[in-house]
């Protein structure tokens, strides 16, 4: 795939990544470095709480995202650089999921300041095997113009 340019997207243009399946030993190795709740820790300490069971952390979810973008995503010229971003988390991520990400150009904005670049309004819809969204990520994103 060839790299993209600011100057290659269009609004609407959609993309969608490969998939990657979540596993509890996954959920816990991350949940245990980063983010050390019981529901994400224990499973029978989870059914307890909100989640009804064992989920993954948010940033766990969050962090499969950026690698299915980064290792099946549109190949962006310069990498996927952000500017900031809005995140919410829809329903559990759960062990046995398969994600997969549906991505979607909703805005183009070139630089007035910087002409050789243009800031990439993206949406990115983290889905698992059911088609529940798990993760919805709007990220302002940098590219370089084509040519600068």
């Amino acid at each position: 795939m060839n790299l993209l340019y600011f100057d290659d997207l269009k609004i609407g243009e959609g993309f969608l990544t490969g998939s990657h399946e979540v596993t509890e030993a996954d959920i816990k190795r991350f949940a245990g470095e980063f983010d050390p709740q019981p529901f994400h820790l224990d499973d029978e300490a989870a059914r307890g709480t909100i989640f009804g069971g064992l989920a993954a952390s948010g940033w766990h979810t969050a962090a499969i995202t950026m690698r299915l973008l980064v290792t099946s995503g549109p190949r962006f010229a310069g990498g996927i650089v952000g500017a900031g971003g809005e995140v919410e988390w829809k329903t559990p991520t759960r062990a046995g999921d398969v994600l997969h990400v549906e991505g979607e150009v909703l805005e183009l904005i070139p630089s007035k300041s910087r002409p050789d670049r243009g800031l990439v309004l993206l949406r990115s819809r983290t889905l698992n095997q059911r088609g529940e969204t798990v993760q919805t990520l709007t990220a302002k994103l940098m590219l370089p113009r084509r040519g600068a």
